[in-house]
């Protein structure tokens, strides 16, 4: 790999003897990996018993296909190896109030959920309009329920959430050193120059991200660089400019090691950080490292969630009659309406009126004229449900769904709305009328289907 000169002087002097093998790995082949998703059962053998990423406990080395019917109805995420460290590291306890502030794609949103196991709250944010659309795309996929979407930027969300969460993580953006070995074009924009530029933004972000942190609570830090301005030198700062916060050991296996103090100021408490070098592990390049904020008095966020309208009776009406018919349960208690459209929204939310709200929380369909169309968003998220109406399709009436297409049913069950499963995963909601299954996957998702996909 033709790697930039001024990278190869940088890691030269600051590896030493260790710089042959640094370089060295830089052409050798990226690892893959990915997530099962905790909330889907009976999964097949060879997704669930390829070898596991050593420091999490639902991942594996090996890859997925974005079009196969695992990766499409949330049963496995593609992950990084490497970036599995960051999900697992701060690994959240069911009923946390969580932030991830800097979310798109949403790999580490999707991991943070795992851990809550639908319990407590999510708050997962990105500030760039295309890239939170992306954001929701994946949340809706992995069949997130108790998470909120903002787009947002960090200056606006840490007056509504003053010492908030008892998790915030903040994956900052960053030169991207880490990744030039999975994306060479990282390479064409880097340079020591920007490597400052993000030093700075990232003081930014983290000057508001600390502010959202509960007394007792963590803010999880991780790049995908090098460099120590970045990292260890970005640690140091923070930990001389916020006295109330502390680095906490981080547990290190599969080749993590420590962070490097003698690349900032000396503190020994920056080896509690962790360093994910390529050469050493079964990875891309990662930096990560846990603060902890000391106990303290803790300022109350103003206000509840104002997150839109009530339902009208005719509206409970419908949507009660479809969840007693079909999901065999009412499993939402806060339920609200933006304009036509029903969301299911997480309890403990402050106001959040001033902001720029992407998705409330679960979308669970849409009112129409004396009916209720229930969402792809609600069927995702039914994986651990027994759901009363449900009916398995083949491989082949997937691949036909997912292209748009109707398909024909042997026999005609009874009229209505059921929840579609291919291989024993959810996949959508369909209408059956007659002997034919009326098609209600998103138009905007569809695609269709080749043997290489599989």
């Amino acid at each position: 790999m033709n790697l930039p000169a001024d990278f190869i002087t940088k890691y030269q002097r600051l590896l030493g003897d260790e710089a042959a093998d640094f370089f060295a790995s830089f052409d050798q082949p990226s690892t893959s990996g990915y997530r099962i998703n905790p909330s889907h059962r009976n999964l097949p053998g060879d997704v669930t018993t390829a070898e596991s990423v050593p420091y999490e406990p639902w991942g594996h080395f090996g890859s997925v296909k974005g079009r196969s019917l695992m990766h499409q109805s949330g049963a496995v995420y593609s992950q990084e190896p490497s970036a599995m460290f960051v999900g697992a590291t701060a690994a959240p306890q069911p009923g946390d109030k969580v932030l991830d502030l800097c979310a798109a794609p949403g790999g580490k949103t999707t991991h943070l959920a795992s851990y809550l196991q639908g319990q407590g709250l999510l708050v997962t944010n990105e500030i760039n309009r295309k890239r939170v659309k992306v954001l929701a795309e994946n949340v809706e996929r992995f069949g997130i329920r108790s998470a909120v979407i903002l787009n947002e930027s960090p200056d606006r969300l840490s007056p509504i959430f003053p010492d908030f969460f008892d998790k915030v993580l903040v994956d900052a953006p960053c030169s991207g050193e880490g990744m030039f070995r999975k994306d060479p074009d990282a390479m064409q924009y880097w340079s020591l120059d920007y490597v400052q530029e993000c030093a700075d933004r990232q003081r930014e972000i983290m000057t508001e991200a600390i502010k959202m942190v509960k007394p007792g609570g963590q803010l999880i830090y991780s790049t995908c660089t090098f460099a120590p301005e970045e990292d260890e030198q970005m640690m140091a700062w923070v930990l001389k400019t916020f006295p109330d916060f502390h680095l906490a050991p981080i547990t290190k296996v599969g080749g993590v090691s420590d962070a490097r103090p003698d690349w900032a100021d000396g503190n020994p408490e920056l080896a509690n950080a962790a360093r994910l070098f390529p050469q050493r592990m079964a990875g891309e390049g990662h930096f990560v490292a846990k603060l902890v904020r000391d106990e303290g008095p803790a300022t109350s966020p103003r206000g509840a969630a104002n997150l839109g309208q009530r339902l009208t009776s005719d509206q409970q009406g419908l949507w009660r009659d479809f969840a007693k018919q079909v999901l065999g349960q009412q499993p939402f208690s806060d339920l609200v309406t933006v304009k036509d459209q029903l969301f299911a929204v997480p309890a403990g939310l402050p106001d959040l009126k001033r902001l720029h709200v992407f998705r409330p929380g679960l979308h669970l369909g849409t009112f129409k004229k004396n009916r209720f169309e229930p969402a792809y968003a609600l069927a995702l998220a039914s994986a651990d449900w027994d759901v009363q109406r449900s009916l398995a399709i083949t491989d082949d009436q997937w691949r036909a769904w997912v292209h748009g297409e109707t398909f024909t049913l042997d026999e005609a069950p009874t009229k209505g709305w059921y929840r579609l499963t291919a291989a024993d995963q959810p996949v959508g909601f369909g209408k059956v009328v007659g002997q034919t299954v009326k098609n209600f996957f998103p138009k905007g998702l569809r695609f269709m289907v080749y043997e290489d996909d599989e």
